[in-house]
C-alpha cells in the first residue's frame, strides 16, 4: 500500500515535466493518490499537455489565484467531485522581472505586490479552497527556497519566500485545531522554468554540488518530491507549522 493510497491530492504548479511539482505529483499518484491539478491564464495549456505525462491523466481545473471568483468555483467542484480533500501542495509563485537581479533597489511597489499576492498570500488562497473540504484533518505542503538569508539576484522573491515561510507558521496555527498540518519544503535548486528566470541561478549551480555534504544535483528533483510526498502523507502527524530542508544538507554548512 502507497503512502497516499486512497488520498484525494490537489496539486498546483505544473507547467512542465521538470517542474518541481509535476515530480510531486508523479510520485503522489505512484503512492496511490487520486490527483487533480490546477493551472492559470497562458500556463493552463501547459498544464493539461503535461498531465497527460502522468501515468493516469488527472483532471485539470483553473486556478487563478489573483481572481477571487476561483476559490469558490474549485472548492464547490472539489467537493462536487471527491467530498473531501486530504492533502494539497502550493507550489505557486512569479515575480516580474525588475523584482529579480542585480538592484534590489528598482522594483516599483505595483510590481513587488504582484510577488507577494502570487507567491505568497496564496499560500492562503489555497487553504480558503482546501481546508473546508479536509473534515478530520490533512496536510496543505508548500515548495519553498530557504528564505533566512540573502541570495545573490534573488531580491523580492526573497522577500515573497520569507513571508510564505511566516504565513506557513500562522496557518499552521489557525488550522491546528482542525487537525490541519501547514508545512514548507525548502528545495536545493533545480533547472526549471521558474530557475530559468533567476539571473543567477548558475552561481547556485556551480557551489551548491560541493558545499552540501549529501551533494547535489540541479536536473534531479526526485529526493524533493519523495520529501514532499512524505509530508503530503499522514506519517508525520505531529509536524506542522515547519520548514523542511531538501537540499542535500547545504543549509547546515558554513562558508
Amino acid at each position: 500500500m502507497g503512502l497516499l493510497e486512497g488520498k484525494n491530492v490537489l496539486i498546483t504548479g505544473v507547467l512542465t515535466d521538470a517542474s518541481l511539482a509535476f515530480g510531486v505529483a508523479q510520485l503522489a499518484q505512484r503512492e496511490g493518490a487520486n490527483l487533480i491539478l490546477t493551472g492559470a491564464g497562458r500556463g493552463l495549456r501547459l498544464t493539461e499537455k503535461t498531465a497527460r505525462k502522468l501515468d493516469t491523466e488527472p483532471e485539470v481545473l483553473e486556478f487563478d489565484v489573483t481572481n477571487p471568483d476561483h476559490v469558490p468555483a474549485v472548492r464547490n467542484h472539489l467537493e462536487s467531485t471527491w467530498g473531501r480533500v486530504d492533502a494539497a501542495l502550493h507550489a505557486i509563485g512569479f515575480a516580474p522581472e525588475s523584482c529579480l537581479g542585480d538592484d534590489f533597489m528598482a522594483a516599483p511597489w505595483d510590481d513587488v505586490k504582484v510577488a507577494l499576492e502570487i507567491s505568497t498570500y496564496s499560500y492562503k488562497t489555497l487553504a480558503e479552497v482546501v481546508c473546508p473540504l479536509m473534515t478530520g484533518g490533512g496536510s496543505v505542503v508548500g515548495l519553498d527556497f530557504d528564505a533566512t538569508v540573502a541570495w545573490p539576484a534573488y531580491n523580492w522573491m526573497g522577500v515573497a519566500k520569507a513571508a510564505l515561510e511566516s504565513a506557513n507558521r500562522y496557518l499552521a496555527r489557525t488550522h491546528g485545531e482542525n487537525n490541519i498540518r501547514f508545512n514548507l519544503v525548502a528545495a536545493g535548486p533545480i533547472r526549471t522554468i521558474a530557475a530559468k528566470s533567476i539571473p543567477a541561478f548558475a552561481k547556485f549551480e556551480d557551489v551548491w554540488d560541493d558545499k552540501a555534504p549529501l551533494g547535489w544535483d540541479v536536473r534531479d528533483s526526485s529526493a524533493v518530491a519523495r520529501t514532499t510526498v512524505a509530508m503530503l502523507s499522514d506519517w508525520l502527524p505531529a509536524t506542522t507549522g515547519s520548514m523542511i530542508y531538501a537540499d542535500g544538507g547545504y543549509n547546515a554548512m558554513g562558508a
